[in-house]
C-alpha cells in the first residue's frame, strides 16, 4: 500500500493535468454495474501520459491495470485498494492511413471502429459493431461474433512492454491469437496502445445492411435489457456452453440477484442488487452441474478480480482468468 500511495504523490506531482478518480466505485466502470471502490483511476489523455504513468509505476515497483469500458469483467464488492487503475477511455484517435489500413487507439470502441471501416466503403468488420468492448480489450482477448474475429483483420499491435519501458510493433502472427485468447494474456507486462486493421474494399450501403442485420439477431437473442458481461463462458469444443446450460435445466436459475438469463442461456445478468459474490457462485453453480452432468468443464468467459472465493469444486480446477500485470480489460 505504501509504494501505491508514493506512486500517487508521484504521479500527481509529475503530470498535473491528469484526471484521476480516488475511491471511485467500480460498478460505474463496467458493464455489470458491480464492484465496490477503486483506490484510483487515471485516464491519461494521450500514449505520452500513459507511459510516463508507467515509468513512474515501475519505479515504485508496481505494475498498471489497464481498464477499458469494463465489458468483460466481474469487480469485487470489496473494491480494489492495491491497484492502480488506467482507463485508456481518452484513447480515441481512429484515421485511415495512406495505404487504406485503419489505425485506431486501444480506448476507441469496437462498434465506433466498424462504423468507421463502413463509412470509408471497407468490409470485414460487420461482426464487431454490435460488440460493447475497445479495441485493447477486443484485442487482448480476440473478440468475436457471428463467424468473425479480431484476428482475421488485425494487421500489426502497437504495445508499451512495462519491464523495458520499450514500445513494440507485433505482427498478426507475433500477438499469438487464439479462440478467445492472444499471447497478451499469457505473458504479463504488456500494455496495449494501439493496432492497423486490414480490410477489403466493400459497398457501404451492403455492409450497413450486415451490420444491422447481425445486430438485429444480437438484440432478438441477447438480454440487453440488463447488466451483464456478455458470454459467461466459452464455448466448450465439440459443444456450445449456452445449449449445454439450458440441457441442464439452469436457464432462469439465480443466486442472490445474478440470474442465468431468461432469454439466452450463455449470459448471467444482474437482476438489479447483484453482488459479484451472487455472480461468481452462479457461475462456479453452472459449471459445476454441467459438468456433472455431462463431464464437459466449462471456462469462464468472463474475467473474475480477486478477493478469491472459497468453493467446494466437484470437477477439474476453474481458471480464476485474472487479468495479469499491465493487460487491458475489455
Amino acid at each position: 500500500m505504501e509504494n501505491l500511495e508514493n506512486a500517487i504523490a508521484a504521479i500527481k506531482k509529475e503530470l498535473p493535468g491528469l484526471k484521476l478518480l480516488e475511491n471511485e466505485p467500480l460498478k460505474n466502470h463496467c458493464s455489470f454495474r458491480i464492484g465496490g471502490p477503486a483506490r484510483v483511476i487515471a485516464a491519461p489523455q494521450d500514449m505520452t501520459s500513459l507511459s510516463k504513468i508507467c515509468c513512474i509505476l515501475k519505479e515504485h515497483e508496481l505494475a498498471p491495470f489497464l481498464l477499458g469500458n469494463g465489458s468483460n469483467i466481474l469487480f469485487p464488492d470489496e473494491g480494489l485498494s492495491e491497484l492502480f487503475i488506467v482507463s485508456t477511455e481518452k484513447l480515441q484517435k481512429l484515421f485511415l492511413l495512406p495505404d487504406g489500413a485503419i489505425y485506431a487507439e486501444a480506448g476507441v470502441s469496437l462498434a465506433k471502429l466498424a462504423g468507421f471501416a463502413q463509412q470509408h466503403g471497407l468490409k470485414g468488420l460487420e461482426f464487431a459493431s454490435g460488440i460493447p468492448g475497445t479495441v485493447g480489450g477486443g484485442l487482448r482477448m480476440n473478440a468475436g461474433a457471428y463467424g468473425g474475429e479480431l484476428k482475421d483483420v488485425v494487421e500489426s499491435v502497437v504495445t508499451l512492454y512495462v519491464p523495458d519501458q520499450a514500445m513494440y510493433e507485433l505482427t498478426n502472427e507475433q500477438c499469438g491469437f487464439g479462440y478467445r485468447m492472444s499471447r497478451f494474456q499469457k505473458t504479463g507486462g504488456f500494455v496495449l496502445l494501439s493496432a492497423v486493421f486490414r480490410l477489403e474494399p466493400g459497398d457501404r450501403d451492403e455492409i450497413a445492411a450486415k451490420m444491422r442485420e447481425l445486430n438485429e439477431k444480437r438484440r432478438e437473442k441477447q438480454p440487453l435489457d440488463l447488466p451483464s458481461a456478455g458470454s459467461a463462458f466459452k464455448r466448450p469444443e465439440g459443444h456450445f456452453a449456452a445449449a449445454l446450460i439450458d440441457e441442464a435445466g439452469l436457464k432462469g436459475y439465480r443466486v442472490g440477484g445474478a440470474q442465468v438469463s431468461e432469454k439466452h442461456a450463455g449470459f448471467v445478468v444482474n437482476t438489479g442488487d447483484a453482488t459479484s459474490h451472487d455472480v461468481y457462485d452462479l457461475l462456479m453453480y453452472v459449471r459445476n452441474t454441467v459438468y456433472k452432468n455431462t463431464g464437459v468443464a466449462m471456462e469462464p468467459e468472463i474475467i473474475v478480480m480477486a478477493p478469491d472465493y472459497k468453493l467446494e469444486d466437484h470437477g477439474p480446477s476453474v481458471p480464476r482468468n485474472r487479468i495479469s500485470e499491465g493487460m487491458i480489460g475489455e
